[in-house]
C-alpha cells in the first residue's frame, strides 16, 4: 500500500482544531512521523480535515423499493458528500423486523465498498420484540448484532406503514433498557394527526403541515417521555422539527434523562414558505415548519441540545412526487449528499462552527449508536475527508450520485466542496 503525506491541512477535531501534517502508511494514521518521505504528497493549504462524517439516519430503500434508491447508488451519494457511515432505517419491504432479514440486508451491504451501513432494527408487533432480544442475547448472533446501531419505532405511519400500538411501545421501551440499547422514536401523534387531517378540505401542498401540526410532535415526545421516566430507557427523537419539542428535550436533559435528538437539514434550511418554490417536492414527515422553529433549531444546535445533525435521506422517484393531488404524493426528500456543504455554508455565515458541524455529524452519533469510529489521531485507521471552505458551488440534483435525481435543494449557492476522502 503506498504511503500518503497529507501537508499543510487543517484537522478539525474535539480537542482541538489545528493546522498539521499527517503521514499514511498502511492506513494508519501518524501525526509524529510526518516528515517522512511518502510515495503520494498531498497539499491541502487552505484545506479542512475531517474524519469521514455519520449520518445516523438513512433510508436506502434496499430491499423492496430500488426503483427509487438501493445500497449501491445511496452509498455513492454519501461517499461523494463525505459521509461514510450510515445507519439505515427498517421500512424496506420486507421491513427489518426480523433477524432473518436484518441478515439479509448485511449481506447486501457485505457488498458496498467504502461505505459502512449499520441497519435499526424495527419493532411494530410483540413478536419483533422477541426478535430483538434474541439478537442482543445469544451468542450465535454475536456478529449481527455489531452491524445493529439500535431499535426504530413509529408512533404514526410514515412511508412503510409502520406504526406500533400503544402496547407494543411501552414493552419496546422496557426491553431496550433491559438490553441497553437506544429506542429511536419517530414522534407523531397519530390521533392528533387522523384529527387534523379530517378538517383539510383542500389539496394544496402547505395543508400538509396543518395536517401533521407541531402539537402532534410534541404530544408524542411527552408521552415517549414518560416510559423513560418509567424504565430509565436511552431514548432518540429521530428529526425533530420544533420549537416546542426542542424545550422539552431541553428539559428533560436537564432532568438527567438518557434523551438524545437530531434535526435534519431540511428543517434546519427550509420552512413553510419553501412550498411555494418546492410543491410535493417539499413533503416530508414530520413536514416544514415555521421559519420560527427553524431558527429555534439551529439555536438548539449551537448550544448543545441537539445532538446529530442527520437527513433522513428518503429518496422518491420524481414521478411519484409529482402526483396529481400532491396531499398524496409520498413523504421524503434526498439529503445525505447536501448534508455537509449545507452545514459548512452555514459555518461561512458564523451560523455554526466547524468543531461544533464535527461534534454533531461525527462525535454524537458515533457515541449515541456505538458505532466505534475513531477520530484523527496517532495510530488511529479511520478515514479522512478533506473539504476546500472557500469553494462555491450551485446544487443541482442532476449532478447528485442519489437514484432519484432531485433535490429540495435545487439551485442553492453553497460554499464548501468535498475535494476527497482518503
Amino acid at each position: 500500500m503506498p504511503t500518503t503525506l497529507i501537508q499543510n491541512g487543517t484537522i478539525i477535531s474535539s480537542e482541538e482544531s489545528a493546522k498539521k501534517d499527517l503521514f499514511i502508511k498502511d492506513g494508519i494514521i501518524s501525526l509524529k512521523n510526518a516528515e517522512e518521505t511518502a510515495d503520494r504528497i498531498i497539499d491541502a493549504d487552505g484545506l479542512l480535515i475531517f474524519p469521514a462524517f455519520i449520518d445516523c439516519h438513512v433510508h436506502f430503500r434496499e430491499p423492496g423499493n430500488t426503483h427509487k434508491a438501493d445500497m449501491e447508488s445511496e452509498s455513492c451519494s454519501a461517499l461523494a458528500g463525505g459521509v461514510t457511515t450510515v445507519c439505515e432505517m427498517p421500512n424496506t419491504n420486507p421491513p427489518t423486523v426480523s433477524i432473518q432479514n436484518l441478515k439479509g440486508k448485511v449481506e447486501i451491504a457485505s457488498e458496498i465498498p467504502n461505505c459502512d451501513i449499520r441497519f435499526f432494527f424495527g419493532v411494530t408487533e410483540m413478536k419483533h420484540i422477541d426478535q430483538l432480544s434474541d439478537l442482543f442475547t445469544k451468542d450465535e448472533y454475536t456478529e449481527l448484532r455489531k452491524r445493529c446501531c439500535g431499535v426504530k419505532v413509529y408512533f404514526d405511519n410514515s412511508t412503510g406503514n409502520q406504526k406500533a400500538n400503544e402496547e407494543v411501545v411501552e414493552k419496546l421501551f422496557e426491553i431496550a433498557s433491559n438490553l441497553n440499547i437506544p429506542v429511536v422514536a419517530h414522534c407523531e401523534d397519530a390521533e392528533i394527526n387522523d384529527a387534523s387531517a379530517v378538517l383539510i378540505k383542500e389539496t394544496g401542498i402547505q395543508n400538509h403541515s396543518l395536517m401533521r401540526p407541531p402539537k402532534s410532535e410534541i404530544v408524542a415526545i411527552e408521552k415517549a417521555l414518560s416510559l423513560v421516566r418509567k424504565y430509565g430507557t436511552r431514548f432518540h427523537v429521530a428529526h425533530l422539527s420544533t420549537a416546542g419539542g426542542l424545550s422539552i428535550i431541553k428539559k428533560a436533559k436537564k432532568e438527567g434523562f438518557s434523551v438524545t435528538c437530531e434535526v435534519a437539514p431540511h428543517h434546519l434550511f427550509l420552512d413553510e414558505g419553501d412550498y411555494v418554490r418546492l410543491g410535493a417536492l417539499g413533503k416530508m414527515n414530520p413536514p416544514l415548519r415555521k421559519k420560527e422553529d427553524r431558527q429555534a433549531l439551529l439555536e438548539g444546535v449551537n448550544d448543545g441540545t441537539v445532538d446529530c445533525v442527520s437527513t433522513d435521506h428518503a429518496p422518491h422517484t420524481l414521478e411519484e412526487k409529482n402526483a396529481e393531488n400532491p396531499l398524496d404524493a409520498p413523504s421524503g426528500v434526498p439529503g445525505v449528499e447536501t448534508l455537509i456543504p449545507l452545514l459548512l455554508t452555514a459555518a461561512s455565515k458564523n451560523q455554526i462552527s466547524y468543531e461544533k458541524i464535527h461534534e454533531v455529524c461525527f462525535v454524537n452519533p458515533n457515541k449515541i449508536f456505538n458505532l466505534r469510529k475513531e477520530e484523527i489521531v496517532e495510530g488511529s485507521k479511520t478515514k479522512i475527508v478533506l473539504i476546500d471552505p472557500n469553494k462555491k458551488v450551485v446544487i443541482h440534483g442532476e449532478n447528485l450520485k442519489s437514484k432519484c435525481g432531485w433535490t429540495p435543494f435545487e439551485g442553492m449557492k453553497v460554499m464548501g466542496q468535498i475535494v476527497g476522502v482518503i
